[in-house]
């Protein structure tokens, strides 16, 4: 959650690394067709005729050589031959120009580094490492019957992983952030209140700053609360639910017997000025997330695997009460 005082958040560079080329990103990381291709991928896919099997070089240098070189020409058919069949879907995302400007920046990075790392372990293995930083490439290259492709199967796994990575440590910034956020709206009065308490809201009623966030008379936003974050977050209450980085978020008005000083509201007399709480659940389990997590104003956040009833127990949840089950966030 962004505050006056900005926090790192993920860079362009390292949505190139999730492309897979990320979606891989585009498979590389969280993020590929001929110069000037107007069409989507799934048309130009058609066209092409993609081979049910990937592509195999002689050499796990050659692989990488040829992917850079598809992806630097934006060469969609010649990808999806790299890939095979097993792979469009995370070598596409399904919006040309983001798919372009992805495939782009990976070849960027893997001109200014590149190296292919054999397993010492398993020979039949390897990764191709780009850029200034080392980022491993998500698809390993493996050797069958002499010949090296690279393995669209593995690299989905490897990109599930990461994105779910990326996600829970979003979501943990962002508790922290919260903390940070309510800690400093706190120290003002607002709304003409003769006593300082906390947010009960992301995003302000219309005309108040009963909210992290509010817009002023000249339609400028204000708070210790970035504008876009807030309206996201704040859409899981007033429209359809709508996660953000993969995690949806809920503030708790109240904490369990399992917290410091046990249980109590945070309300007094409808002023929250006895703490605040917030939970941070994974829109999908196991796919955009795996992790809860719940933060008090003491600013310490716990996580727990809710299992794949998550979004039931947040939903459900209403009080903070991290009980020995609950493990703190590193």
């Amino acid at each position: 959650m962004s505050t006056r005082r900005e926090r790192a958040s993920v860079t362009s560079r390292s949505s190139v690394l999730n492309w897979v080329w990320p979606v891989c990103v585009i498979a590389f990381m969280s993020p590929m067709v001929l110069t000037g291709q107007t069409e989507t991928p799934t048309t130009t896919k058609a066209a092409s005729g993609a081979t049910a099997q990937p592509r195999t070089f002689a050499t796990p240098q050659e692989a990488a050589d040829a992917l850079i070189d598809a992806a630097e020409k934006f060469d969609v058919a010649a990808l999806d031959q790299m890939f095979g069949s097993a792979g469009s879907d995370i070598i596409f995302t399904g919006e040309t120009p983001r798919d372009r400007e992805l495939a782009a920046a990976f070849a960027a990075e893997a001109r200014k580094e590149k190296s292919v790392v054999v397993d010492p372990q398993h020979k039949d293995r390897a990764i191709l490492v780009i850029g200034n930083d080392d980022w491993p490439f998500a698809p390993p290259l493996v050797r069958k019957a002499g010949k090296w492709s690279f393995d669209a199967v593995a690299g989905r796994e490897e990109l599930l992983y990461r994105r779910i990575g990326s996600n829970e440590l979003d979501a943990i910034e962002i508790c922290r952030g919260y903390v940070e956020a309510q800690h400093e709206y706190a120290l003002e009065k607002h709304d003409g209140s003769r006593v300082n308490q906390y947010a009960q809201r992301i995003v302000s009623t219309p005309g108040k700053r009963d909210g992290l966030a509010w817009q002023n008379p000249d339609g400028k936003w204000d708070g210790p609360v970035g504008e876009k974050i807030a309206k996201i977050i704040e859409k899981g209450y007033t429209g359809p639910p709508e996660p953000y980085h993969g995690y949806f978020f809920k503030i708790l008005k109240g904490q369990g017997p399992a917290a410091p000083l046990g249980e109590m509201d945070f309300l007094v007399k409808g002023v929250m000025i006895g703490g605040f709480a917030l939970v941070a659940a994974p829109a999908e389990h196991g796919v955009t997330g795996v992790k809860t997590f719940i933060v008090s104003h003491d600013g310490i956040v716990y996580e727990k695997d809710l299992g794949p009833g998550t979004l039931d127990s947040f939903k459900a949840m209403e009080r903070y009460n991290p009980d020995k089950s609950w493990n703190v966030s590193k």
